[in-house]
Formats: C-alpha cells, structure tokens, sequence
C-alpha cells in the first residue's frame, strides 16, 4: 500500500513540474525588432516573467553591439558576400571577395565587442587563399571601419 502511494507522490510532483513548466510559453512572441540592432541595449527582463524552466535552461549570452560600428563594418566590407552576422554577439563572418580595383580575394571576420565607439572594441581578422593578411592591412582596414563609424556618429549627431 505505501509504494503505491509513493508512486501516486511521485507521479503528482512529475505532474506538477511539467504543468509548471509549461507558463515559459505564455509570453512567447515573435518580436519583429529583434534582429535590429538600434543603440547596443539589451532587452531587460522583470523578475516575474518567466518560469521554473528558466532555472535549468542555459542562459543567452549577449553582448551590447555599438551601432555606428556595427553599420560601417558592413558599408567598408560591402564588397565581400556576408555569410554570417549576428547582432546578439556582434559577429560579421564573410565570404571571399574582390575588393574594387584589386586582384586578390579576401574574406574578413568582424567582432565588436563593446558598446562603446573606440578601436579596442573592434576587431578584424582577415584572409585570403593563401592564409592571413599582413598586420598592416588589417589595420588599414579597421581604421577605414572606425573612420566611417564616426562619420555616422556625427551625422546621427546633426538630426
């Protein structure tokens, strides 16, 4: 008699947690902003939103993304075919292309890494067939992305 009530105990808490479990749905929704990345700040949760699934799921890890970077990494490396971009972490990972006038093709990995508009944040890594570029031309080319990011910066600035 008392295994069968310890298996009617076990099977009620089951119950319990799946049923409890099941509120993490409630507020699920398709938000059409989420893919836009608009000044860096991440969308911030209320402590009674959520459920007891929450504690067990991995958490999401984001990093704050500064837009005016973000946009003129994409306007420089406009040349080369994006494979990969990714505002949540802020990685751009690209395809091999040609850039104007040149004759060898490159392929570049962008990351941003802070919020902030400053050369730390930012960081290239290109290539080409052959294996990795001279340092000179990677930084020739984040200072072409850091040059344009503050030339939206001023221009965001004047509206």
């Amino acid at each position: 008699m008392t295994s069968s009530r310890l298996k009617f105990l076990g099977l009620a808490t089951a119950c319990l947690a799946v049923l409890g479990g099941c509120s993490a749905f409630q507020n699920a929704r398709l938000d059409p902003e989420a893919m836009r990345v608009k000044s860096g700040r991440e969308r911030t949760v209320d402590p009674g939103e959520g459920s007891l699934l929450d504690a067990f799921r991995g958490g999401r890890e984001t990093v704050k993304v500064n837009r005016f970077l973000w946009t003129a990494s994409l306007e420089v490396l406009n040349f080369l075919p994006i494979e990969a971009a990714d505002p949540f972490t802020g990685v751009i990972s690209t395809g091999f292309g040609v850039p104007p006038g040149g004759g060898q093709a490159y392929r570049a990995t962008v990351l941003i890494s802070d919020p902030a508009l400053d050369a730390r944040a930012l960081k290239v890594a290109l290539q080409t067939q052959r294996g990795p570029v001279d340092a000179a031309t990677t930084r020739a080319v984040e200072d072409a992305i850091l040059n344009r990011a503050r030339q939206l910066r001023i221009q965001a600035g004047k509206f």
